[in-house]
């Protein structure tokens, strides 16, 4: 081959082998780019309840101090409706690039999943885990003049009147409507459910004698709790909740194993470049280690939690495990 041809075939084949780098650079490229201007404009967190109950006072906890932290509005938007699913599937088809973020928690990823015939996505497969932020207990109210004073005198009188009782909780699928199926599974009751689209309405339901007790996390249930419109029976963790010292858990009213234990976490549609994934979680373990952070949550009734992605994937997978068992167990099922 003549030298001239060979030297114009040998920077063809160099500038080839350039342009294909950069071809296979540029998404790496471009991933990074974005994870190093992220955000650079208005993030939102999408709450899939009313306001007013435990989601949405978690997001507006990890909405405030990211907003501080990364010098960029976090917003929350409340999407209720369909028990958490509306909003959920709302986020897992939303543009992965990290400017619409989920607030989960149990009941949407861990127990709707196997509660809703059609529930048009896989919150293990559709969404990326960012991590943890906190748990928190349901609680089982009264209205101060309701008959029974401890679980066992509920339990005597629900069985003493099959089917007179009713127990408000939040929506099908949620925590609290979780706690009030074991509940009956649990003691062998017959009192009707009856779920609500949120917390704060059961709450006002349960003030106004529309029910006789509620299965509910504390946030809405607080104020009322300080003021003696309600009073709490029993609390759903393994100890007892330090902002209700003179509440007995379950296990001491005389039911070991009954626990009922929401976690909180944020996720991000699957896809969302894992740089900006890796940005957000490790933001949130910085914020577990606020104190001003601890004390919010804990105000607001729960206990700070963190964790990295994969933790919080692994947390998900044993929640439903946990509640999906029971909701299978039971035939539980929504069309």
């Amino acid at each position: 081959m003549h030298p001239l041809f060979a030297a114009a075939r040998a920077r063809a084949v160099t500038v080839a082998w350039a342009l294909l780098g950069c071809l296979l650079a540029g998404p790496l490229a471009v991933a990074t780019a974005m994870a190093s201007d992220y955000p650079n404009r208005t993030v939102t967190i999408v709450v899939p309840y009313p306001a007013g109950g435990g989601v949405d006072a978690m997001a507006r906890v990890a909405a405030l101090k990211l907003s501080e932290s990364l010098k960029q509005q976090f917003v929350v938007e409340n999407r209720g409706g369909g028990g958490g699913t509306i909003g959920t599937r709302l986020v897992s088809r939303a543009a992965p690039d990290g400017y619409t973020l989920l607030l989960g928690h149990t009941g949407t990823i861990s127990i709707n999943p196997s509660m809703y015939v059609n529930l048009g996505m896989n919150p293990q497969k559709d969404f990326a885990p960012i991590g943890l932020i906190a748990s928190m207990p349901v609680v089982l109210l009264a209205h101060p003049s309701f008959p029974a004073k401890t679980v066992a005198d509920f339990i005597a009188l629900a069985k003493k009147d099959p089917g007179k009782l009713n127990i408000g909780t939040s929506a099908v699928g949620t925590g609290g409507y979780m706690a009030a199926e074991l509940f009956k599974s649990m003691a062998g009751v017959d009192a009707a459910i009856i779920p609500y689209k949120g917390t704060a309405p059961v709450i006002n339901d349960l003030i106004g004698g529309h029910v006789a007790v509620a299965f509910g996390v504390l946030p809405p249930a607080l104020g009322n709790l300080q003021a003696g419109n309600l009073r709490a029976m029993a609390v759903a963790s393994e100890k007892r909740f330090s902002l209700l010292p003179e509440t007995p858990t379950f296990q001491e009213t005389g039911m070991p194993g009954f626990s009922a234990v929401l976690h909180y976490g944020l996720l991000a549609p699957a896809g969302t470049p894992p740089d900006i994934i890796d940005k957000l979680s490790a933001e949130l373990r910085k914020l577990a280690a606020d104190e001003e952070v601890k004390k919010r949550i804990h105000l607001e009734g729960g206990d700070p939690m963190t964790s990295t992605p994969a933790e919080y994937a692994a947390d998900m997978a044993a929640e439903e495990q946990k509640w999906g068992g029971l909701v299978r167990k039971l035939g539980l099922k929504v069309e």
